[in-house]
């Protein structure tokens, strides 16, 4: 017992001056700045000194044990398994989309922050003791020792590979855009490269080596996180608390946009938006003929300028367009009804920040509340679900400490959520008093450098010369990237702050990768294919495993599949369907059988995926087909009680599980003298 306080100051010791190093290291940065290093040199500085650091710490903490490597040796303390987990969870699209998605969509943005938190209650009620107390390694360990089989195994590895891949390639896209912005590189070639800082960690040291990394990088994105809020919060209101100054920046935010909204050239750029939805309706109607009209007169625009001798900038941009054109009248339905779509999205104005439930009638604030509620609901029961966070309460030494581990991450989550809505507030303050109504000409240099990576758009549909507010696009995932820059302030800011996001995106894509390989290698191949497999022949499966899954996400994520929140919800409905019910209902029921469980998870992920490709239109789905007008990133909200009343209904219908089964239930929920599970069960 003596050695655990022993270790805790160790370690404390260590992160302090760990955090004492970093902070002086911007403060030379800021320094350097000042006497004339570019921000191209910043950048580049901060990506490759921090992925330094990680490598450092990966390699430090390379290991061949297998307990190592799968559960940390099961000796990481609460309160450092807590800020691991903390750095886990805190992804790509809670450090760089979620200040983003409560920008654009106010009070409804919200359900992200009561979902993520909440789940964590659930959690800690319902999972990680339980789950701690059983043992082993993974998510599918216990479905095949509860269920009594492979099948529910199976089934356990592959809703694991699917959520967490999708997860996965989500983080690798954010790493992508943070390094193609901040050193100057090509989108793909960034993903490749932060590629590498997510591997050093994970392929040398498995868990050990991402738990002492994660935690670093806590560190770096929780004051990442904070610095920059809290400087623009002084420069607006002379108070550096973000979190509770806001408010008072709410206030003036509403009559602002008030203001905005009732400004004659705005409306009147929102009904061109509308004359511009109105002609594309048009051209798909009249598809295919339209299409073929369309290429005619591109093609005579190009004839005539080179006839005139037109400058040759023109010229291309009159090809480039030809090139552009759909290739076929199914491309140009999908294409022109994206453009349709954007277009009726500028007709309206934004629904003021604070108002709940916006809607322009009763029946359009139901289905605003209903939405809010839906997600809010599959987030706290994906938080629940999600395989890469449950794997890491196997880590702490005992029961209890995996209680208080929740308590850690709880808390170090909610520093950055409770400050995710100040940095909406004062972001969308800063455009709408210092942007929007500028003259096109003199934007500030943000706008054109974000918008060589495609993040911020501008069109000046009525030609006047001046930004109004429905002239400027600005993507969710860019705006946390580009306060500091909003605010003027330095540009060492701007590095610290990516610098705290590629940390998120590699943390999370570290602990994602490591859930993936484990299934495959750990559940799959020893558990199934050859359980007399060696030690170091695990190592080595578990490796290679990892290296092509990280792969496969890297190519994925260079085709810029979609936004980083969708992704991210989209892996919670899928995970929240497959493995909350079954997990619940195998701790807390032991009439639950194999059959039940895996009709039940399949049932659950079937619907989920059904509702997402039959909703979204990235599968060429439609919101017209939705169910209650729920939104795909909600879709788990059907599949989680399809998987309840499935687990019920079939083990109900079924024999009961053997003896053994429900002696597990009562090992993991009941005090045990011995210590020790049933008998084949756990193995440990």
């Amino acid at each position: 017992m003596s050695s655990r306080p022993a270790l805790l100051r160790r370690l404390g010791r260590y992160y302090l001056l760990y955090s004492i190093g970093f902070v002086s290291f911007v403060g030379l940065l800021a320094v350097a700045e000042q006497f004339g290093l570019t921000p191209r040199w910043i950048g580049q500085i901060f990506l490759f000194s921090t992925i330094a650091i990680y490598a450092a710490i990966g390699v430090m903490s390379r290991t061949s044990d297998v307990s190592e490597y799968y559960v940390a040796g099961r000796r990481v303390p609460a309160l450092f398994n807590g800020m691991a987990t903390a750095a886990d969870w805190m992804s790509a699209a809670s450090f760089i989309g979620l200040a983003g998605t409560l920008y654009h969509t106010g009070f409804e943005g919200l359900a992200f922050v009561t979902g993520w938190t909440g789940g964590y209650v659930l959690v800690a009620l319902l999972l990680a003791p339980f789950l701690r107390k059983f043992g082993q390694f993974t998510i599918p360990d216990f479905l095949g020792a509860r269920y009594e089989g492979h099948f529910a195994r199976v089934v356990g590895v592959f809703a694991a590979v699917l959520a967490s891949f999708v997860y996965v390639v989500a983080q690798i896209y954010g790493v992508g855009l943070i390094t193609s912005r901040f050193i100057g590189i090509e989108f793909e070639i960034g993903v490749f490269v932060g590629l590498a800082g997510i591997l050093v960690c994970s392929f040398l040291g498995g868990m050990r080596a991402v738990t002492w990394t994660q935690v670093a990088q806590y560190l770096i994105l929780i004051i990442a996180y904070l610095v920059p809020v809290g400087i623009l919060s002084y420069k607006v209101t002379g108070v550096p608390v973000p979190q509770i100054m806001y408010g008072t920046v709410l206030r003036d935010l509403g009559v602002k946009e008030q203001e905005l909204f009732s400004e004659p050239r705005e409306n009147a750029v929102r009904a061109l938006f509308r004359v511009r939805a109105d002609e594309y309706a048009r051209k798909i109607a009249d598809l295919p003929a339209s299409l073929a009209a369309e290429r005619l007169a591109q093609v005579q625009r190009v004839n005539e300028l080179r006839s005139q001798g037109a400058p040759a900038r023109d010229v291309s941009a009159a090809e480039r367009q030809l090139r552009d054109l759909p290739r076929s009248p199914d491309e140009a339905r999908l294409k022109w009804e994206r453009v349709r779509q954007e277009s009726l999205a500028r007709t309206v104005h934004p629904p003021p920040h604070a108002e709940p439930h916006p809607g322009h009638d009763r029946a359009a604030r139901d289905i605003a509340r209903n939405n809010f509620l839906a997600l809010t609901f599959v987030l706290m029961v994906g938080t629940a679900a999600l395989p890469h966070i449950l794997m890491r309460y196997y880590t702490t030494p005992t029961v209890r400490e995996a209680r208080s581990s929740v308590f850690w991450s709880l808390f170090f989550i909610f520093l950055l959520y409770v400050t995710a809505p100040a940095y909406a507030v004062f972001a969308k303050w800063e455009v709408y008093s210092s942007v929007v109504g500028s003259n096109i000409a003199s934007l500030p240099h943000w706008v054109a450098s974000w918008g060589k990576v495609g993040l911020v758009r501008i069109e000046d549909m009525n030609g006047d010369g001046v930004l109004q507010l429905a002239e400027l696009t600005i993507n969710s995932d860019a705006i946390l990237l580009l306060v500091p820059e909003l605010a003027g302030l330095p540009y060492v800011v701007s590095g610290l702050v990516a610098a705290g996001g590629l940390a998120a995106a590699l943390s999370t894509a570290d602990g994602l990768l490591l859930t993936i390989s484990h299934a495959l290698s750990h559940d799959l191949y020893y558990k199934m294919i050859n359980p007399a497999a060696s030690t170091q022949r695990r190592l080595v499966i578990t490796k290679s495993q990892l290296l092509v899954v990280a792969v496969v996400a890297a190519w994925v994520a260079s085709m810029r599949p979609d936004s980083i929140l969708f992704m991210v919800g989209a892996a919670f409905s899928i995970a929240a369907s497959a493995f909350f019910p079954a997990l619940v209902l195998g701790i807390f029921w032991k009439r639950a059988n194999k059959w039940g469980a895996v009709s039940g998870m399949l049932a659950g992920m079937g619907i989920t995926l059904y509702y997402i490709v039959r909703t979204h239109p990235f599968f060429g789905g439609s919101m017209a087909e939705a169910w209650f007008d729920i939104s795909p990133i909600s879709c788990g909200i059907f599949g989680v009680p399809a998987g309840f009343i499935m687990i019920a209904v079939v083990s109900l219908l079924t024999p009961p599980p053997s003896p053994e089964a429900q002696a597990l239930v009562d090992y993991v929920r009941l005090p045990d003298l011995h210590g020790r599970a049933p008998t084949g069960e756990n193995g440990l």
